[in-house]
């Protein structure tokens, strides 16, 4: 994917770059150590669509020139520039070199077999998919297992896509290889872990 010069990508990021990526860093890591717990990016950043705040926010605090991104989106000039600009990092046309991938409304879960789940040298070389919904509360509830839950969560995100908790149960069997998961809704996060089971109620 090339990106044109677009002047919304000098704007947006973070007002402090280092105060405001080290506390979303920080959020993000809490999000992925409590899989299903809601996050809120405390520092917002202001990005061009498809970008939701809180996926915005998350590349400009994780992503550099070593982590490609990539965008199913077709129509995302403007948010590549501002990716690009804002962290360094390369937005590629193969999702298969993608260390995150910025995924559409509804993206279709067949598809995910296309990005990296790493190797068995490198399971931590996968990618992290950011998937923008509807809402991350008032959908049908899905109970969420494994590392970082004592017994068991539960979360209801609204506007998941067809076969989601096929898919994930699916991915959790691959551990340690697989995919991890952030839903993102506005400036709001909540992570699913490759390690989380989910099971519908």
């Amino acid at each position: 994917m090339q990106a044109t010069t677009h002047s919304a990508a000098y704007e947006g990021g973070f007002e402090s770059p280092v105060f405001g990526a080290q506390a979303a860093f920080r959020s993000v890591m809490d999000a992925m150590a409590r899989p299903g717990t809601i996050v809120d990016l405390a520092e917002p950043v202001s990005a061009p669509a498809p970008l939701e705040t809180a996926a915005a926010a998350f590349l400009a605090a994780l992503a550099d020139y070593d982590s490609p991104v990539w965008f199913e989106v077709e129509d995302a000039e403007a948010a590549i520039a501002w990716v690009e600009f804002q962290t360094g990092a390369p937005v590629m046309a193969d999702p298969q070199q993608a260390a995150f991938a910025v995924l559409a409304r509804g993206s279709a879960v067949t598809d995910w077999r296309r990005f990296s789940t790493g190797t068995s040298s490198y399971p931590d070389a996968s990618a992290t998919l950011l998937l923008p919904v509807e809402a991350l509360e008032g959908g049908a509830e899905l109970i969420l297992t494994g590392p970082g839950i004592e017994t068991q969560a539960r979360i209801a995100p609204r506007g998941l896509p067809a076969g989601f908790v096929a898919a994930m149960q699916a991915n959790a069997a691959l551990y340690p290889l697989g995919l991890d998961i952030l839903l993102v809704c506005g400036s709001r996060v909540s992570a699913l872990p490759r390690t989380t089971r989910l099971t519908e109620v």
